[in-house]
């Protein structure tokens, strides 16, 4: 790979995004490059472990059905819990490396350990990408996919016009994320959660699985794992000085959470930054030579936790862009921005303003995580003992209860995370 080659699209990071688009482009007959600081794609990805097939097959077609997913979930259940109980409501990745095998089969060429060092600007236009292997990759389009690339990352660090490509963020725009893979026989998968053979639930748990932060913690179940983690805000771990690894073994040690994980061995441990500013916090997704997208570009959904599903649609809407350009043989900036109105018109910009307020929301109401659940979990305790009370007194002594704790304002804070959330 020298200065003379150049392509129509460098792609950096071999995740989600950065594969949906390299496939995207291929597939219509574009020189690719897919560029991955990992040894291979996917061993620098971190996800929770929830993908939505739907996505994909968008992207591949009914090559999905070949991916190496794990359990298909057929039940998720969410805990509200206080350091002691769990109040339920239940409904009843080795993927990232055989994504990127199908860019490479549709003609993308795909470099794994290969570090992006900068993206390199003439002109006041982005031509491609400067490398640790000391080689530069010129192209059409840039493609950056690198996630959140905090403070070092491509965008803060490139300036165009006297300005970053992606402002400084800020602690409370941003998560810390933490996953252990841990051991587990299938069968006993099966018994604990529950299931069917193959199948499998996910466990999603707020309040003091938290310690009081704003984030959630979860349990997925895959074939003969758990992915066991969770994360809050950075701002959050700055106030309170705990650490994300304080975070995983309160949750573990949970009287819920403990029994489901006695006996497995943890295998794999992964950090990972998300991005949660919200609508306000999307950057600009496109510019002279370039797009953004994945994590990169702030798209991220934590109500739903859905961050790898706008990272894949978002990488297809800019492929797409990128080869409309192609074929009109226009790659100027007012030609990329197009993939902002493709975006502006997708559900990834309907559900990022819908839930905008949601983070803040938790962030700035702690009683929400920590204060309420303990007061439900009292008030459940209470009208369900037995204790020779009549129900009339269990109820009047509940809402005296509630009255003491504030029942307007309890009432009132639930109602605004509702209506944040729904």
């Amino acid at each position: 790979m020298g200065d003379e080659e150049k392509f129509d699209a460098v792609v950096v990071g071999a995740g989600p995004a950065g594969t949906a688009a390299a496939i995207t482009m291929a597939k219509a007959g574009l020189q690719v490059a897919l560029l991955e600081r990992g040894p291979k794609p996917g061993s620098k990805n971190v996800m929770g472990g929830i993908l939505y097939n739907h996505y994909l097959e968008e992207i591949v077609g009914e090559e999905w059905k070949q991916a190496p997913l794990e359990r298909p979930i057929i039940e998720e259940r969410r805990w509200l819990m206080t350091s002691e109980a769990a109040i339920g409501l239940d409904y009843k990745a080795r993927f990232d490396a055989w994504f990127a095998e199908q860019a490479e089969k549709a003609g993308a060429m795909v470099v794994p350990e290969t570090v992006v060092e900068r993206l390199i600007v003439k002109n006041g236009r982005v031509v491609g990408v400067g490398t640790g292997r000391g080689d530069d990759l010129y192209a059409e389009v840039t493609i950056v996919c690198e996630g959140i690339g905090l403070g070092a990352g491509l965008l803060e660090s490139t300036v165009i016009n006297g300005k970053p490509l992606r402002r400084k963020l800020r602690p409370d725009e941003v998560a810390m994320a933490v996953k252990e893979i841990m051991q587990l026989d299938s069968g006993l998968i099966e018994e604990r959660f529950n299931c069917e053979r193959g199948e499998g639930c996910t466990v999603e748990c707020f309040g003091d699985s938290t310690m009081g932060m704003a984030g959630f913690m979860f349990i997925y179940t895959n074939r003969d794992t758990l992915s066991v983690g969770g994360g809050a805000l950075l701002s959050d771990f700055n106030r309170t000085l705990r650490t994300p690894n304080d975070l995983m073994e309160h949750f573990k040690q949970h009287p819920a959470v403990k029994p489901l994980l006695r006996g497995a061995e943890t295998v794999e441990y992964l950090a990972h930054l998300i991005p949660e500013g919200g609508y306000r916090g999307i950057p600009n997704v496109s510019g002279p030579g370039y797009l953004v997208c994945g994590d990169a570009a702030m798209l991220s959904n934590p109500v739903h936790r859905e961050g790898s599903n706008l990272a894949m649609e978002s990488g297809r809407l800019a492929g797409e862009t990128v080869v409309h350009a192609k074929e009109v043989g226009d790659f100027s900036e007012r030609r990329l921005a197009e993939y902002r109105g493709r975006l502006d018109h997708s559900w990834i910009m309907a559900d990022m303003k819908k839930y905008d307020k949601a983070v803040p929301l938790l962030e700035h109401n702690p009683q929400l995580l920590t204060k309420y659940p303990s007061v439900a979990d009292r008030a459940l305790d209470e009208f369900f003992r037995v204790d020779g009370t009549s129900k009339w007194d269990k109820q009047k002594k509940i809402f005296k209860m509630l009255r003491q704790e504030g029942l307007f304002k309890m009432g009132w804070d639930t109602f605004k995370a509702v209506w944040a959330m729904k």
